[in-house]
């Protein structure tokens, strides 16, 4: 509605005049009565007054006339927002050029009309809805064809994160190239995670990449010798490539890493990578939303990479089952969460749980684990309480 058609700002006359002037026997009590009854049997016969804004004939003033100017009105009013046949200043008329809702409008996006700009219409318009629109973009919507389960399997690659009985719980392995997060407080063994997946697809001949942020290179050779993974001798065969890189200056270059890293992964033809942790590269930024954007950027490039990505992640010191700073678990497609598990009468166990993992089915209960010296394994079979 228009401000000149506003009905609150024109306002409302609502005071009658008297229809004979006072012929100066007014004070006759006989008479007055006549008149009374006079106007009252010429309100119930007589064409309505002008200035009544509520009656139905009014030219003007009523808002809610059937009249000429009528903001509510519903008869052939030009200026009628809501009426049926009005002009070019209706935006709700069934037959106006300008009508957007209107059924034969020729710029009505939702009309039914022939209009080919109409991107919901049903006629001869490119029908988003149509038979040639919207379902042809999932190849005939129109159901001739019957979801295959098997061939949806078949197209999306797996691979096992090589810890035992965590495999089992995820049905036909994690997608490759996915993004993945562990996230555990101090001691859940969150870096032998990291190794022992990296270890597993070494040893089936594919080549990894481990980003450190927190150790030296020499002990992370060493942390894997302990589990008897001997990861010098794949470095030395050109399998693996360990790199360790300060947190502050991996924030400071960050950009060219992100613009670097794709082409090197591909160079070296690495199947998968680790990032220990990303917990250090996200303190590097004081400000929540520049820090959300850079560890966005810098996934999104690992994904580009066309890399199975494993990050670490610290715990929220308030939440077992979020990150430090709550940003991690949102970018990225599989989530796994390590914690201890304290109970009153027993000893503290540590727990494993599917937080989430996309394009695969897996189990979302909590199940006990262990790290030994040849890694973790998880009982699937047995429960924490």
């Amino acid at each position: 509605m228009s401000d000149d058609d506003d009905w609150f700002e024109q306002g409302i006359a609502a005071t009658d005049e008297s229809d004979e002037a006072d012929d100066g026997e007014a004070d006759d009590p006989v008479e007055a009565q006549a008149d009374a009854s006079e106007q009252q049997e010429s309100a119930a016969t007589d064409t309505p007054s002008e200035d009544d804004p509520f009656e139905t004939d009014a030219d003007e003033s009523g808002p809610f006339d059937d009249g000429d100017e009528g903001t509510f009105a519903g008869g052939d009013t030009d200026d009628d927002s809501f009426g049926s046949e009005s002009d070019d200043d209706n935006p709700f008329g069934s037959s106006d050029d300008g009508d957007p809702f209107g059924g034969e409008s020729d710029d009505d996006p939702f009309g039914g009309g022939d209009d080919d700009e109409a991107p919901f219409g049903g006629g001869g318009g490119e029908d988003l809805f149509d038979d040639d629109g919207f379902a042809s973009a999932f190849e005939g919507g129109g159901g001739d064809t019957e979801f295959d389960e098997e061939d949806f399997e078949s197209e999306i690659p797996r691979i096992d994160l090589g810890i035992e009985g965590l495999d089992n719980m995820i049905q036909g392995g994690v997608p490759e190239r996915h993004l993945m997060v562990t996230i555990g407080s101090a001691g859940t063994g969150k870096t032998t995670f990291g190794l022992q997946f990296l270890n597993h697809g070494l040893e089936n001949g594919e080549n990894a990449v481990y980003i450190t942020l927190e150790q030296t290179h020499e002990s992370i050779i060493a942390t894997a010798n302990e589990f008897g993974w001997n990861f010098e001798e794949f470095e030395n065969q050109n399998q693996l490539a360990v790199v360790d890189l300060d947190p502050v200056e991996m924030a400071n270059s960050l950009d060219n890493i992100q613009a670097e890293l794709p082409e090197l992964i591909r160079d070296f033809g690495a199947d998968r990578l680790v990032l220990d942790s990303v917990s250090l590269l996200e303190m590097m930024y004081d400000n929540q939303a520049k820090r959300r954007t850079e560890v966005f950027d810098f996934t999104r490039s690992l994904k580009k990479a066309g890399v199975t990505t494993f990050l670490t992640s610290e715990a929220s010191e308030t939440n077992a089952y979020a990150s430090r700073h709550g940003i991690i678990e949102y970018l990225t497609d599989a989530v796994f969460v390590l914690q201890y598990v304290r109970g009153e009468t027993q000893e503290t166990r540590l727990a494993v749980e599917i937080q989430k993992i996309r394009n695969a089915n897996h189990s979302r209960e909590k199940k006990p684990y262990e790290m030994s010296d040849s890694g973790l394994s998880v009982y699937q079979q047995a429960n924490i309480f």
